[in-house]
């Protein structure tokens, strides 16, 4: 069924948060993150929400609007809450880009910037599966279920296909082997420097 589906992405998604979540906490301890883990995360985030998993919502609350309009305007606007999605993505994409461009910015601002993002995303899906799924299961029709299914993207693409899904599956298998890589790495530098008797470079601030 579709919204098992799209419950399925809700938890790659958060995969995806917690991964952010790591190199955040090792940003606020001073440290330099891992910017190719975080740069890879907001490009997954800049294109399969916004192309494929967004899209598929908007056009189930739609169906939902049609179905059962009280159910719709007690969910409230979707539309507005996927917009507000995509501009935190944007304010943190341009936080990440001004530090890697070595523009002024806090670090606190940032670490902000990325905690938000990061807490109103899941509370986002969260609402989305306590309060928009369940009515949209009750409401819509088989038929309405199917058509949804047969909707395509504006470049043509079914926004259930195949394709899609494996791309989105690679692409984040892909920054996952890089956060565990990244990991790997620290760990590594952490226990040479321990058997040297020095602290390890993460234990200071090396940079943003």
């Amino acid at each position: 069924m579709i919204i098992d589906f799209l419950l399925r992405e809700h938890r790659n998604i958060d995969l995806l948060l917690v991964a952010l979540q790591r190199e955040l906490e090792i940003f606020e301890h001073g440290a330099r993150p891992d910017y190719e883990v975080i740069r890879a995360i907001i490009s997954y985030f800049e294109v399969y929400p916004e192309v494929y998993h967004h899209p598929q919502e908007d056009l189930i609350f739609s169906k939902l609007r049609t179905r059962d309009p009280d159910a719709a305007a007690i969910i409230g606007d979707l539309a507005h809450e996927h917009q507000e999605v995509i501009d935190r993505l944007h304010h943190f994409a341009q936080a990440i880009d001004a530090i890697l461009a070595d523009r002024e910015i806090l670090r606190q601002d940032v670490g902000n910037i990325v905690r938000d993002f990061i807490l109103r995303e899941r509370h986002h899906m969260m609402w989305e599966e306590r309060d928009f799924f369940p009515a949209a299961v009750k409401a819509l029709s088989a038929e309405d279920w199917t058509e949804i299914a047969s909707a395509r993207t504006d470049h043509g693409d079914l926004l259930f296909s195949e394709t899609a899904e494996a791309t989105s599956d690679a692409l984040r298998a892909h920054i996952l082997q890089l956060e565990q890589e990244a990991e790997a790495e620290r760990s590594s530098v952490a226990f040479s420097s321990a058997m040297a008797g020095k602290p390890p470079d993460g234990a200071k601030a090396d940079g943003p």
